[in-house]
């Protein structure tokens, strides 16, 4: 049976970053209106990082019964090396989920905007069905766009909501670059599993697009949250402490341009990873 060790591998801890940077950028955006509540904004971590979690668990769980699991480059599979049973990994996710909601349900109450309780329910299905159900979404090349949406766009404007009671431009200029980051991550995951996600009909955004294309939509993703620091520095120019995150970008976009393959994309993920992570806390202190 799987140690602590493998449990806490295989909630892949790496991935951690793209749950607390939406909650520090939104968190900022709400501080440059005066609007930020500590109480809230520890929830909304709660709520995001247990989401992130339960995410990992959940794909632990479906990929494993599905058996795509077999063969992998990337952090040990619980269910895939037969290291826990398959309803013990199902229980360990739907506990993570079960406190997102928990603490998703107190930022409701807190806010008094009960129509949240429908955006956490989306979440948490979109959460399950990534890689659950018998179409899973993850399979059928949609998985970087529901991260965009609720790991960028979801995650940072209803961070700043539950504190502001409003949503402002410089948390919807946030979102469009945090998710962007963490879409990439999800892309250069998927580049890494592309030859055995393929054999066993696992049919991601990288495996329809092709390897080519998969490298240069990472490099493109990588070029938003940049674009995005133009706006935000127009309306606040200290916003530009973002370009902190540019050393971790390059390189690993130099990384995916060069080809790496296989072991080599894993500091990749860690650099996409931190990357997101160091925009998102330059943008927050700027506009905080």
């Amino acid at each position: 049976m799987a140690d602590v060790a493998q449990w806490i591998t295989a909630a892949r801890p790496r991935t951690l970053p793209a749950a607390v940077a939406p909650v520090l950028a939104g968190s900022g955006a709400a501080a440059q209106v005066d609007a930020f509540v500590a109480g809230r904004a520890l929830l909304a971590l709660v709520v995001t990082v247990a989401l992130q979690v339960g995410v990992n668990y959940a794909n632990d769980y479906s990929d494993g019964v599905r058996g795509t699991d077999r063969d992998r480059v990337g952090p040990t599979r619980l269910v895939g090396a037969g290291l826990a049973t398959p309803a013990t990994v199902r229980n360990a996710a739907l506990a993570a989920f079960g406190v997102a909601a928990v603490a998703g349900f107190e930022l409701v109450v807190l806010s008094g905007a009960w129509w949240l309780l429908l955006v956490g329910a989306a979440a948490l299905v979109a959460g399950w069905t990534y890689t659950g159900t018998a179409k899973p979404y993850g399979y059928l090349g949609l998985g970087e766009i529901f991260v965009f949406c609720f790991f960028g766009l979801v995650a940072v404007c209803g961070t700043t909501y539950v504190q502001a009671e409003r949503v402002t431009a410089e948390s919807v200029l946030a979102a469009v670059g945090v998710g962007a980051l963490a879409s990439a991550i999800l892309v250069a995951n998927n580049l890494r599993d592309l030859p055995t996600d393929d054999a066993a009909g696992k049919r991601t955004l990288a495996v329809r697009l092709g390897e080519s294309r998969t490298r240069l939509l990472y490099v493109a993703l990588h070029l938003v949250p940049m674009a995005m620091l133009i706006p935000l520095a127009l309306r606040e120019p200290w916003t530009l402490l973002g370009l902190v995150a540019l050393p971790l970008q390059v390189r690993a976009v130099v990384a995916v341009l060069r080809g790496a393959n296989g072991e080599a994309l894993l500091p990749v993920l860690r650099d996409t990873a931190l990357a997101e992570l160091a925009w998102a806390a330059g943008v927050a202190l700027a506009l905080a």
